[in-house]
């Protein structure tokens, strides 16, 4: 089992184990706000199983049919992550109006709350070391499903905050008004997941201060040659795809012209983990003398 897969694992442990206790929490009190707490993190158990498959299988060799292997796979997690948070967060809304035209105090909000409080400890410190890790993996799927984690923390946080002032001033309303900011944000959250979700499966290239440190690797590894142009670079899960084309002079061996370019390909791997890299050799008249890294 790969490291990745360890962690989507676990997550998929952990979204069941704060589901038993959000949803604990809620049959004790009645509270609407931690219905909806609770409803979210059905939503994180079912995005932690989809992470989990999506890990799995992009994690398969490239084949005839998928040349450039499956990391995309961990997109596609990623973009059914934002459209349950959206669906989670309709529900929350519907289920928040509903309790304002009959609000109702919640029962034994102490022992509700301290259970909750427990979950949403336990989200906390699972969420900061799945985004620590993805990131180091560059896991599109199990990034997405810390901030979804971590969003899920600002919401109970907001949730215990509002129940107990429920239970502290007897104002009946502020129970599904909490549910429905929370719910606001889920779909603020959902939203973003989406956005960056889609950018991934549309072939987004890196950073532009990435691109800038990309230049001037093959800048400082490319001697001999005459220049570097139409540097174009992709995302495809934990993957980066780095291509252009390398001048090299009239004279120079295909060998020669081959040691440059392991040269250029063996720094960039070094700076970039998981990069892959495609260079195009060159004679002299193909140069461009512009939007170039002159070597």
């Amino acid at each position: 089992m790969t490291r990745a897969t360890s962690l989507a694992a676990t997550s998929l442990g952990v979204a069941l184990l704060v589901l038993g206790l959000k949803a604990a929490a809620w049959w004790l009190t009645g509270s609407v706000a931690l219905m909806a707490d609770a409803l979210e993190s059905v939503v994180n158990v079912v995005a932690a199983s989809a992470a989990l498959a999506a890990v799995i299988y992009s994690q398969r060799p490239a084949d005839a049919n998928h040349p450039y292997g499956h990391a995309k796979a961990e997109y596609f997690s990623a973009v059914l992550e934002g459209a349950l948070i959206v669906v989670a967060a309709m529900v929350i809304l519907r289920e928040s109006w509903l309790a304002l035209l009959a609000p109702r105090a919640p029962d034994q909000p102490a022992l509700g709350l301290a259970v909750n409080g427990l979950a949403t400890a336990i989200n906390a410190a699972w969420a900061w070391l799945l985004l620590r890790r993805g990131r180091r993996l560059r896991s599109p799927a199990l990034v997405a499903d810390a901030h979804h984690i971590l969003a899920d923390v600002v919401t109970s946080l907001g949730v215990l905050v509002g129940v107990g002032l429920v239970a502290v001033t007897g104002m009946l309303w502020l129970d599904p008004a909490v549910a429905s900011l929370t719910a606001v944000n889920i779909l603020w959250s959902g939203w973003r997941l989406m956005r960056e979700s889609v950018g991934g499966l549309m072939d987004e290239a890196v950073r532009p201060e990435m691109l800038a440190r990309i230049r001037a690797i093959v800048a400082s590894h490319a001697e001999g040659a005459i220049e570097a142009h139409d540097i174009r670079t992709r995302h495809a899960g934990r993957f980066t795809f780095i291509e252009f084309h390398l001048v090299v002079p009239e004279e120079m061996s295909v060998g020669a012209a081959h040691e440059i370019c392991d040269r250029v390909e063996d720094a960039l791997k070094a700076e970039i983990a998981d990069s892959v890299v495609t260079i195009h050799v060159e004679p002299p008249h193909k140069a461009k003398h512009r939007g170039v890294v002159v070597v």
